[in-house]
């Protein structure tokens, strides 16, 4: 990557962002966060420089700046993602570990974190702007949507489909060919072992729905 990077986002996941970055050798020109408390804040030598809507450091955003969205929340993270691309027509870069394994095979869109031993086997395809997040493990042939938070230790076996927001706890287990449906919720530590059905909660093991 030529160009500097500015993260959008001075929490957890901002700090996971930029500790990607520098061990990727990549530049970050600094953090945009809406808390002012941590505006001036610097970590190693990069520094919050204002707000998400600071127009003196958005402006930068084109052909000289790229952009990462490290917002958990995925609400947030689709408004400013959203924004970005319809005022700067930018696209979030990816964030890869150096430690995740991602098989050439596999198909990756736009915006996502990949963090610490991640793995993505061949033929997946996976979409933009989610957090694939601590030794989390994506198998073969797993489809996986836009805005999809899959926790730190989660496997997703083979042949999964998981649509658009949909949770997935830490050290969730999806067993082969289930489906997940849109903005569905996984809690943590749950089996899933049937489909689960767009916006609901399951939990458990066997998980059930809640």
């Amino acid at each position: 990557m030529e160009n500097p990077v500015l993260i959008f986002g001075a929490g957890a996941l901002g700090m996971q962002a930029l500790d990607i970055f520098r061990r990727n050798n990549v530049l970050v020109y600094g953090i945009l966060d809406d808390n002012k408390e941590l505006h001036g804040k610097e970590f190693g030598d990069v520094s919050v420089l204002g707000a998400t809507d600071d127009e003196g450091f958005i402006n930068i955003i084109g052909e000289k700046c790229e952009t990462f969205v490290a917002v958990g929340e995925r609400s947030v993270r689709k408004q400013l993602t959203e924004g970005l691309n319809e005022r700067f027509k930018s696209m979030p870069v990816n964030a890869i570990h150096e430690s995740a394994i991602i098989s050439e095979m596999a198909a990756v869109g736009h915006g996502n974190l990949f963090a610490a031993r991640a793995i993505v086997g061949p033929t997946s395809k996976l979409g933009s702007h989610s957090l694939f997040l601590t030794g989390s493990v994506i198998e073969t042939a797993v489809q996986i949507g836009d805005y999809v938070t899959v926790g730190a230790g989660a496997i997703i076996n083979d042949r999964v489909k998981v649509a658009d927001g949909v949770f997935i706890g830490s050290g969730a287990i999806i067993v082969a060919g289930v489906e997940i449906g849109k903005n569905a919720r996984i809690g943590a530590g749950s089996v899933i072992v049937e489909n689960v059905p767009a916006n609901a909660t399951f939990f458990g093991n066997p998980a059930k729905k809640i």
